[in-house]
């Protein structure tokens, strides 16, 4: 009997280790089942031959500035990113305010500022390329048809995995005029001029303010498009403060982004789509997972975000790749590719 306190304190021992062991393993078993349901969705895409681990991209002109900044937005969760538009030469832009947004919409009036080709080559890309986190997309722009070929030369020497070429900015008309993206044969010849100097897959990024967005994309994939960033800014569009009895913006007018874009952003990517089945960065209005599912099922294969950071952070880019995977585990999506294109 004297032995039996011992025996009790080594069952109490036994029994507590036992419990120790089962807690560990329910979180094991939970955290391995959380990571199966997160392996069912494959949100992996190839566009133009890249892999992307995710269909989100940041736009152009968001954040875009330095390989630091890029770099930030992959760790985030981005797919891949875009770097700002990058010219010839040093381009100053537009005095500030050059920004502002409201619930519904977003204005900038940047006007394309850039340091120039020289410091992309001698610092973005070199930094960006030490341990890559994911494709780089360099966007670049001039204001010559044979300046952009010489440019898409150029930055191919940086080794960007594709190459867009932004002929529709709205907020510089006053300074360089109408864009290329406004004419069909300008844009037409743009693509040329870009596809006889590089070898890296060209995307041309379209403008919305055009009467048919499909047949200007028809015409540029007649001359070697490999694919399209859809849209680009709408407007330019105009805001007064009513107090001060002025516009917000120093430029006075600005490309209108954000939310209220989207519904042409889903219309102009599903003409783009239906007039050239090429792949698309479908970009406009992107707020969360569910839109980006949205511009996927009208044709895009990529989903550009840019002002979405403005609303939710640089960590609405992990968000909208989690609301992805849920609706695509909700619906039995196993693969997001299945979607692309669905809408008929």
């Amino acid at each position: 009997m004297e032995e039996l306190p011992v025996r009790l304190e080594e069952w109490k021992w036994v029994f507590k280790k036992s419990l120790t062991k089962a807690f560990y393993l329910v979180l094991l078993l939970r955290f391995k089942v959380e990571i199966y349901i997160f392996q069912m969705v494959d949100l992996s895409v190839k566009f133009c031959r890249v892999e992307f681990k995710n269909p989100t991209v940041l736009a152009s002109g968001v954040l875009g500035v330095t390989a630091s900044s890029l770099k930030n937005v992959v760790r985030n969760g981005a797919g891949g990113v875009t770097t700002k538009s990058i010219w010839l030469q040093e381009n100053v832009g537009h005095k500030n305010p050059t920004m502002f947004g409201t619930d519904h919409y977003f204005m900038n009036a940047v006007g394309l500022s850039d340091a120039g080709i020289e410091k992309a080559l001698g610092e973005t890309f070199p930094e960006y390329n030490k341990r890559k986190p994911a494709p780089i997309i360099a966007s670049i722009v001039a204001v010559k048809i044979e300046d952009f070929g010489l440019l898409a030369e150029k930055i191919s020497e940086g080794n960007p995995d594709i190459i867009e070429v932004n002929i529709s900015c709205p907020n510089v008309e006053d300074k360089y005029g109408k864009p290329f993206a406004c004419s069909l044969v300008d844009a037409a010849k743009v693509t040329e001029a870009v596809k006889s100097r590089t070898k890296k897959p060209v995307i041309i990024k379209l403008s919305p303010n055009v009467n048919d967005i499909g047949e200007i994309a028809k015409a540029c994939a007649d001359r070697g498009a490999d694919g399209f960033c859809v849209i680009n800014t709408l407007g330019p569009g105009m805001a007064v403060d009513i107090d001060l009895r002025m516009p917000i913006l120093a430029n006075k007018v600005g490309g209108i982004s954000g939310p209220a874009l989207k519904p042409i952003a889903v219309k102009c990517v599903y003409d783009v789509y239906k007039a050239t089945g090429l792949p698309i960065v479908a970009t406009g209005g992107v707020m969360t997972g569910e839109d980006a599912i949205e511009m996927m099922m009208v044709g895009g294969r990529l989903v550009g975000i840019g002002t979405m950071v403005y609303y939710r952070g640089v960590s609405g880019f992990k968000k909208i790749v989690k609301e992805m995977a849920d609706w695509c585990d909700k619906n039995g999506i196993h693969k997001i590719e299945e979607i692309i294109g669905v809408v008929k």
